[in-house]
């Protein structure tokens, strides 16, 4: 786990500033600042507007009695997605926004709820509960 980490925080930003130099080297500084500013007001944007709904359909499922799983699931993706858009580089910001959008979330979600029902079923995530 320890290793995983120590990659995904050293090669993932030294790949990002290499395409962002390769980015500036075609199109310019200037340009390539604005894309990177443009990706993270459109993401917090987009983020928060898509956060405030889920929270809305959560209030719904629990005032219903039902427990919102699957708007958790795009609460977590939302919540990793602005993360990412806030965060520069083309790759987190790609990345971003395919959590963000719910078209493109909604594919990945069935993806995450099984890899979190596999942790739970391992024992290699714990979900603690306090009344």
């Amino acid at each position: 786990m320890l290793l995983k980490l120590i990659l995904l925080f050293t090669v993932i930003p030294i790949v990002e500033l290499a395409l962002l130099l390769r980015l500036n080297s075609y199109i310019g500084l200037g340009y390539t600042l604005l894309i990177v500013i443009f990706t993270g007001v459109a993401g917090a944007y987009l983020a928060k507007k898509e956060g405030r709904g889920i929270l809305g359909n959560i209030r719904y499922e629990m005032s219903q009695g039902r427990m919102p799983g699957d708007e958790l699931v795009n609460g977590l993706c939302v919540l990793i997605g602005g993360a990412l858009l806030l965060t520069p580089g083309l790759l987190t910001d790609i990345t971003g926004f395919i959590l963000v959008i719910p078209f493109t979330r909604a594919a990945l979600k069935s993806f995450v709820k099984s890899r979190l029902k596999r942790m739970l079923e391992e024992g290699t995530f714990i979900f603690y509960y306090r009344k």
